[in-house]
């Protein structure tokens, strides 16, 4: 019961898959065959392709997302852009055309076996559209080129034999857009809307509801209906463990889970906002979330990826909880029955569990302000981006006269739930700024939760580190903190150059 039409480099395609299909694996099974699973959980890019998302009411912003990890019936009514859509492929009486991040990609060697090549194509390509994009002095920062192109787009895409700086230098190369390129005129008019979807198989169903109303509703017959907004762990659920919910719900679009409303005493995010459109709408005005973006997985991820799933599933390792626990941060949830707001310091009840009331959604995630002034992100990992932490600490501070007036931390990855190092906060509050003060709460630190040995890192590792954080929060700010971070912070609101050395975190 039911159909769904997904346009697909241009051209209208009726999409009669499984609510448990994969946008990669329908479109393959179509003849676009560019896009290619590698690791099937958002990690490698090789699948990645552009999609049309609104960019305000009067645009379009391509971006560029895992086609492994959301259904095909998700992009119901929406338009996709494959590796083969770019270019204009040869046909009798006419030759082929490359598209300028193709052509750039063949001229400077970028390619070897091209596994790889049609997502870091696309993905280059949604940078390459990207408005913000604007030449620059590559000294600024030493990720971003001449041409303004951000290397951390191409953060989640891999090349295992081509070694990347070919890569970098066809980005780089890259200038504007032509006048008359088809994507960047289609970028000029509104992206297309989502339509309400309904899709029955034998074994399952796909539900976009219309509105937050219809949305409860179907929430209230079917609470154990699995929620989804970018996919980015129910697409691994389905891929690695199989997992195959009865019904499926999709929340991406519902209006009423995407206000961004920031008032004089606090921001409101909408739960299905995605971290791209958060980092955009905020602007830098919250500090400590503005560290957080660029060390949350990877620009493919942060395009689907929502605070409403990163703390829905009640990981202990979600990067998005301790900076919102820093930030003393609520949820406001919602019911056919009404709404409710939980302090997230009170959220989280177990390993996975929480307040969460069968039939309840996370509506929006309240951050009250103004934020602290002297904030910091600190996430351990064995890579440097686009990696699970083994440790996060994130620290939000105010000093008066010296003293901690106010502190508060949030920590991952150290108990079986996002947790708040009270224990350090009590430890700091009234006490003078110094590196007396610090060393002590440092030894508090370590040994707040209860770290783990597993195969992210050994529990002596992960004490280590909590010290470490403190340390080398106050070694950053100084006894003079008060006015921000001490030292210059390049995008992304930390120093990226500097941001494992001198850890010991052994690369």
């Amino acid at each position: 019961m039911g159909s769904s039409d997904i346009t697909v480099n241009g051209t209208a395609r009726p999409c009669d898959a499984s609510p448990h299909t994969s946008l990669l694996d329908w479109l393959r099974d179509q003849g676009w065959t560019g896009a290619k699973e590698g690791c099937a959980e958002g990690e490698c890019g090789a699948c990645a392709v552009l999609v049309a998302r609104p960019d305000g009411p009067e645009r379009t912003r391509w971006v560029a997302v895992n086609a492994c990890l959301p259904p095909a019936l998700a992009f119901d009514g929406q338009e996709v852009v494959t590796s083969e859509g770019l270019g204009t492929p040869p046909a009798p009486g006419r030759e082929g055309d490359l598209h300028p991040v193709q052509r750039e990609m063949a001229d400077r060697g970028g390619s070897q076996c091209g596994y790889c090549t049609p997502g870091f194509v696309c993905a280059m390509a949604a940078e390459f559209y990207r408005p913000e994009r604007t030449p620059q002095n590559s000294a600024d920062d030493h990720e971003c080129g001449p041409n303004g192109f951000d290397l951390h787009a191409l953060s989640g895409n891999l090349c295992r034999c081509t070694g990347y700086r070919p890569i970098r230098d066809a980005a780089y190369a890259l200038g504007e857009p032509d006048p008359g390129d088809p994507l960047a005129r289609r970028s000029d008019t509104p992206a297309p809307a989502a339509p309400p979807t309904r899709v029955s198989l034998a074994e399952a169903e796909f539900v976009r509801p219309a509105d937050l109303t219809e949305l409860l509703s179907l929430l209230a017959e079917s609470p154990d209906a699995v929620l989804l907004a970018g996919a980015t762990d129910a697409g691994v659920e389905r891929n690695l463990r199989h997992h195959r919910p009865p019904l499926v719900l999709a929340i991406d679009r519902v209006d009423e889970l995407r206000d961004l409303r920031v008032e004089a005493e606090s921001v409101e995010i909408g739960a299905a906002l995605t971290l791209s459109e958060i980092e955009r709408g905020l602007a830098g005005r919250v500090p400590l979330l503005e560290e957080l973006f660029p060390q949350f997985a990877s620009r493919l991820i942060r395009n689907t990826a929502t605070l409403g799933g990163n703390l829905g599933t009640g990981s202990p390792i979600g990067d998005a909880a301790p900076v919102l626990l820093a930030m003393d941060a609520s949820l406001l949830l919602a019911s056919a029955e009404g709404e409710r707001e939980v302090p997230l310091a009170d959220y989280f009840t177990g390993y996975r569990q929480s307040v969460r009331q069968p039939g309840e959604l996370i509506r929006s995630v309240r951050v009250p302000l103004p934020a602290a002034p002297d904030a910091a992100f600190y996430k351990i990992a064995k890579r440097r981006f686009d990696d699970i932490s083994s440790v996060a600490v994130a620290i939000a501070m105010r000093l008066e006269d010296g003293a901690v007036a106010a502190v508060r931390i949030g920590l991952g990855g150290v108990a079986a739930t996002p947790i708040r190092a009270t224990a350090t906060e009590e430890a700091l509050v009234g006490q003078p700024w110094t590196a007396a003060t610090v060393a002590r709460a440092a030894e508090v630190l370590a040994a707040e939760g209860t770290p783990l040995d597993d195969h992210r890192a050994s529990a002596r590792y992960r004490s280590a580190m909590l010290g470490q954080a403190l340390l080398r929060f106050h070694a950053e700010q100084g006894e003079g903190a008060g006015a921000g971070p001490a030292k210059p912070l390049q995008k992304g609101g930390f120093d990226r150059q500097n941001h494992y050395e001198n850890w010991g975190e052994g690369r």
